[in-house]
């Protein structure tokens, strides 16, 4: 009875101290979700003020004739425009479908290849520094013999997209398997789980968290790839992203290709942080975030 009393008996303040002091702290701390939202925008908002900032103070020195380095203004309001046009839509569409396809065609042969690789000694033994030797080539070096194969056509981008990203997605896929602990893999077939049954419930979970950085990497160079590809292999009957900036350089039309230029950032910055919401609720389901942390 007495135990009974005492452990419904709120503790004064006096007694709530150490890990208990600061759970307790942390739990209280004050955030509503518009407040959260501003702590997690101002800093990127103050970025991107200053770099417009230097910008307009580069112009204002005359560096650079105002037909190369245009005013932010001038970029900014040709932006505007250029969000209005059906240009940038179909552009976005073309440039969007090849790096969904090719991503998730390079997704798929970097986890087949990944797993084995992790899972099999002799692949390891005889692709395991391939794999990494392959990610560190710049996806550019591979256009002079995509074009040899598929001339100037969407299989040669196709070709370099899946090169450049399907590496970083296999070396994710086998660090996360190497990390996963031993003792949980013995207990998954202590528990009866074998063959796929086991990688689908004890080791791609456990390996999810460098799985998810692998694809974030491997989108990186997907983006990247492709960018390139749109710059060298020019299709006239379909527009694109990369087309579209081709042309603006060769017309010299500065404002139009910066404004190019801050559309592949935020299409960049978008993917991204959808990226880093989806490692956010990894962590947060691992227990490695605070709920109500950022």
């Amino acid at each position: 009875m007495a135990s009974d009393t005492l452990a419904a008996t709120p503790r004064t303040d006096a007694e709530i101290s150490g890990l208990d002091a600061l759970e307790i702290a942390g739990r209280e701390r004050p955030g509503s979700r518009a407040r959260r939202f501003w702590s997690a925008t101002w800093p990127k908002l103050a970025a991107l003020a200053l770099v417009i900032g230097i910008w307009q103070v580069v112009f204002w020195t005359g560096w650079k004739d105002p037909w190369a380095l245009p005013a932010p203004g001038t970029v900014f309001a040709d932006l505007g425009r250029y969000l209005g046009s059906a240009a940038l839509w179909e552009g976005l569409a073309t440039t969007g479908r090849r790096a969904a396809v090719g991503f998730a065609a390079a997704v798929a042969v970097g986890l087949v290849l990944g797993l084995g690789v992790a899972r099999v000694k002799v692949l390891r033994a005889a692709l395991g520094s391939m794999i990494t030797a392959l990610q560190t080539m710049p996806s550019i070096a591979w256009f002079p013999l995509a074009i040899v194969l598929f001339q100037l056509t969407e299989q040669a981008i196709f070709f370099v997209v899946v090169l450049g990203a399907a590496p970083s997605v296999a070396n994710g896929v086998i660090h996360g398997v190497d990390y996963v602990p031993p003792l949980l893999i013995r207990a998954g077939r202590n528990m009866g789980a074998r063959g796929l049954n086991l990688y689908r419930y004890v080791i791609a979970p456990a390996a999810l968290p460098a799985i998810v950085a692998g694809l974030k990497q491997g989108w990186a160079f997907a983006w990247r790839s492709l960018m390139a590809g749109e710059l060298l292999v020019v299709i006239a009957e379909r527009t694109s992203i990369g087309a579209q900036l081709t042309y603006a350089r060769d017309f010299s039309d500065s404002p139009r290709l910066m404004a190019i230029m801050i559309v592949i950032l935020v299409v960049g910055l978008v993917v991204d942080a959808a990226f880093g919401a989806a490692d956010k609720a990894i962590r947060r389901r691992w227990g490695v975030l605070d709920q109500a942390g950022n």
